[in-house]
């Protein structure tokens, strides 16, 4: 099953996403999360882009691969409830999309999926709402970082574009977790080093996808 565009966007941050990006105002109300991707991926922006832009790009997609494996397995386990479980298939259909959008701007260029063990925080609700935090003001942080890199205005464009959408991912689970939304009047950056660091401490990151025959699965590829 897909999700419409304007189910999902409940705060106008995809459409404004995909407004940045060439999508019709016409093409959202009517179209499916996987159509906007579409016409997302054939933006003109790997093209031109730079040997620079486009580690910066890949860089995004690992974390959007992050960002949606987990989602994913947190669907698949069925452990969440209520607006928690709610919030997961919303916002993983939007990093799925993501996955999608960022793959067909890089071509052939884009890495290759990692393999990941979430180590059972997708199977009890509180875990995963506080690991969901922790993600969406990583990649929120990672995506300010890396803008002032980018060179060419429209990897900038589609970049800010999402970055406004993970922001407000970013809200949603702060409060869904029972913290502040916003606390500071000013967010800092993180450079990729620091986001590195971060995602191996998690150890989350794994050499190969297992297996389990639990009914809940705890790992992703």
């Amino acid at each position: 099953m897909d999700f419409l565009l304007h189910d999902l966007d409940t705060d106008g941050a995809l459409r404004e996403a995909g407004e940045n990006a060439g999508i019709s105002r016409a093409t959202f109300l009517g179209g499916t999360v996987a159509g906007a991707v579409a016409a997302f991926a054939i933006v003109p922006t790997a093209q031109a882009a730079s040997s620079g832009d486009v580690a910066v790009l890949n860089f995004a997609l690992v974390l959007e691969y992050l960002q949606s494996s987990f989602y994913t397995e947190a669907e698949r386990s069925k452990a969440l409830r209520g607006k928690a479980e709610d919030a997961a298939k919303r916002v993983g259909a939007v990093e799925r999309a993501h996955v999608t959008a960022f793959k067909g701007l890089l071509g052939r260029k884009a890495v290759k999926r990692p393999a990941f063990n979430f180590r059972g925080t997708t199977e009890a609700q509180r875990s995963f709402l506080k690991t969901a935090v922790a993600f969406e003001d990583l990649a929120v942080a990672a995506y300010k970082g890396q803008a002032p890199r980018l060179r060419s205005k429209q990897v900038l464009a589609a970049a800010v574009s999402i970055h406004s959408v993970e922001a407000r991912h970013a809200a949603w689970m702060r409060f869904l977790f029972g913290v502040q939304p916003a606390v500071n009047a000013f967010d800092e950056a993180a450079s990729k080093a620091e986001i590195e660091r971060v995602v191996g401490a998690t150890h989350f990151v794994v050499a190969r996808p297992r297996t389990t025959t639990s009914r809940r699965p705890r790992f992703t590829g």
